[in-house]
């Protein structure tokens, strides 16, 4: 546990001496990258979620690249995403070529749900095809993906969550990334999630033909599986065997390799999640009771009924006008406490560049979650007697009417 009076960061990750010593056995051993611990990762995801294949690369961003390409998607298409999540969703769709249309979300819990999906595509005029939907799980909680998925049916959709706060979370009587609720799931290993790799991105499916397509578009388009091959003249050797050198280009494809040391920390990492989650748990519980004080001025959002939260952020809405005070002074007094906050997100269509290319967009209950959000300290190391800080923190700076 950390000290508390430590800076108390709103999120940061847990790294034992088994984790150092995972790393260490890699950078002693011949296998820096494209090595064994590669493999060992992808199959104990796979195991932790319950998909059938598991990818591992080189970040989330690049994870989510990847999705939109293995999907296909291009000029002449179009990918639904909700407004409030990271820039990393839409910016994938955006290099892959296609079009973003931007749903609202839930105001009160930041999820896009069915009722806004459809919304969506309802109010869409514009040329692109919609294909692809990317329901976000934010803060952890996960969407309602029977409801997004009846909606994407009846559209044509391909679904693929952007899970990279849910690791460790459920949705519909599955783990999060089952690959039994959308064609794609991605999760990330940033430092701050569930689990740290330094970097790195993991993508899950039941799908082998597009798990196949996966890696082979994160290692240039290159493949050395002899039954690819279209040369042969140049694939084989006077006796008709493969020659060892040989690889073929059959796609344009990227550098997006997770090395054998962001693995080898990631599988350390993965034998923890399920304590890592039970004492994020735990500390959203004691904050629930400890803030419940502060209401109904600060709330934390409202939580899902279809499925266990990853526990990845705890968020809260304050009535900033209510209280008279505004956010910044709300963080910069906190931070002044040694207390660390953050605001997750800035909704995307708010951006400069997707304002520049989508100038209309009204979506008023992105905006609406926007303005009262914040992310309070949440991570595994954390102590009760953390909690208490925050929330006493909290009670002395919000005015007394709060």
């Amino acid at each position: 546990m950390i000290s508390t009076t430590d800076f108390l960061p709103y999120g940061r990750q847990s790294v034992d001496d088994d984790d150092v010593a995972a790393v260490v056995a890699v950078l002693s051993s011949d296998y820096l990258t494209t090595g064994p611990a590669v493999a060992a990762f992808e199959k104990a995801f796979a195991d932790c979620v319950g998909a059938d294949h598991a990818v591992v690369v080189s970040s989330g961003g690049a994870a989510l690249h990847l999705a939109a390409l293995s999907l296909d998607l291009g000029p002449g298409d179009a990918a639904l995403v909700p407004s409030m999540t990271f820039v990393a969703t839409a910016n994938a769709v955006r290099l892959a070529g296609a079009d973003v249309i931007f749903t609202d979300v839930d105001p009160a819990n930041g999820l896009m749900g069915p009722e806004q999906l459809e919304a969506a595509l309802s109010s869409y005029r514009g040329a692109a095809r919609p294909r692809v939907a990317l329901p976000v799980h934010l803060n952890g909680q996960p969407c309602d993906m029977v409801g997004i998925g009846e909606v994407a049916r009846r559209h044509g959709l391909d679904l693929v969550e952007d899970a990279c706060h849910a690791l460790g979370g459920t949705v519909c009587g599955h783990s999060i990334g089952s690959g039994k609720t959308s064609r794609l799931a991605m999760f990330s290993g940033h430092p701050v999630k569930s689990i740290a790799m330094g970097e790195g991105g993991i993508l899950t499916t039941d799908d082998g033909q597009l798990a196949t397509r996966l890696r082979r578009l994160a290692s240039h388009g290159l493949t050395r599986d002899p039954a690819d091959f279209v040369q042969p003249e140049m694939a084989l050797d006077q006796a008709g065997n493969p020659n060892p050198w040989y690889y073929e280009q059959v796609e344009a494809g990227l550098n997006y390799r997770a090395s054998d040391i962001h693995c080898a920390l990631g599988l350390s990492q993965l034998a923890k999640l399920d304590r890592f989650v039970a004492r994020r748990t735990e500390l959203a519980a004691r904050y629930d009771v400890l803030l419940a004080g502060l209401a109904p001025l600060l709330r934390p959002v409202s939580r899902v009924s279809w499925g266990e939260s990853g526990w990845h952020l705890y968020a809260v809405q304050i009535d900033f006008d209510a209280v008279g005070m505004d956010r910044a002074a709300l963080i910069h007094g906190l931070r002044g406490a040694g207390i660390g906050s953050q605001v997750h997100y800035i909704p995307v269509h708010r951006q400069p560049y997707y304002r520049a290319l989508y100038p209309d967009l009204d979506l008023p209950g992105a905006d609406t979650y926007y303005a009262g959000c914040l992310s309070l300290p949440l991570f595994p190391a954390m102590a009760d007697s953390d909690v208490d800080r925050v929330v006493e923190a909290l009670t002395r700076l919000l005015p007394p009417s709060a």
